[in-house]
């Protein structure tokens, strides 16, 4: 091999080594940033696909009130809540997971449906969303605690249900999407409602200035 010769051949695997190896390395980089963005992070040197745009946080315009008397406070932002069932079965009990995150009912005449004798106002028992007041309830006789309004429109959410071959109205915390009940028209005045809520979806807060 002539010296010309092996310095070309030199010369031409110098370039292919700089360029293949660049190559290389780039794609090692490559692969390393998917392993990165993969769920889970890296995966046994598997290369996986990037993880899905996570969702941003929804901000909502809820109404506030403080537990010392029930005073409104006006609007609030807040921050909804989202968490995995996971999560939420160490939030919640059984019960209240199946009525809460699973659209169920607790039996009749089995949760705390009784009119408390302390004026204070019901909040939603996964989120802390103010919901009810108790100057609202009233007996309904049907064994769960009820309610002739809201206690801020805004607080909950109506929907469509059509589950067991009925047409009615489902009631959620505006704050987390959990199930609290169903509202019908054969309540009391002033507005001829009837909230029928859950009582393992709320917690009564009595309030600490009468």
């Amino acid at each position: 091999m002539s010296s010309t010769y092996a310095s070309k051949t030199m010369d031409r695997r110098r370039f292919l080594l700089t360029v293949f190896g660049g190559g290389a390395a780039l794609a090692v980089s490559s692969v390393t940033a998917i392993r990165l963005l993969g769920p889970g992070g890296k995966r046994n040197g598997v290369m996986t696909a990037a993880a899905p745009v996570a969702t941003p946080a929804q901000d909502l315009l809820l109404e506030c009130f403080s537990d010392d008397d029930g005073h409104q406070l006006g609007p609030c932002h807040v921050t909804k809540l989202v968490l995995t069932d996971a999560q939420w079965h160490l939030r919640l009990s059984d019960v209240a997971f199946t009525v809460m995150r699973r659209d169920g009912t607790e039996v009749a005449f089995t949760g705390a449906h009784e009119k408390p004798r302390s004026k204070g106002l019901y909040r939603c028992a996964g989120c802390s969303t103010a919901l009810f007041d108790a100057a609202t309830q009233f007996d309904s006789g049907t064994g769960w605690p009820s309610f002739w309004q809201p206690i801020a429109k805004q607080n909950v959410i109506e929907s469509r249900d059509s589950s067991f071959g009925m047409i009615r109205t489902a009631i959620n915390c505006a704050g987390c999407d959990s199930h609290l009940g169903h509202v019908f028209d054969d309540g009391p005045a002033p507005t001829g409602l009837r909230y029928c809520m859950n009582s393992v979806a709320m917690e009564f807060v009595a309030f600490r200035v009468s």
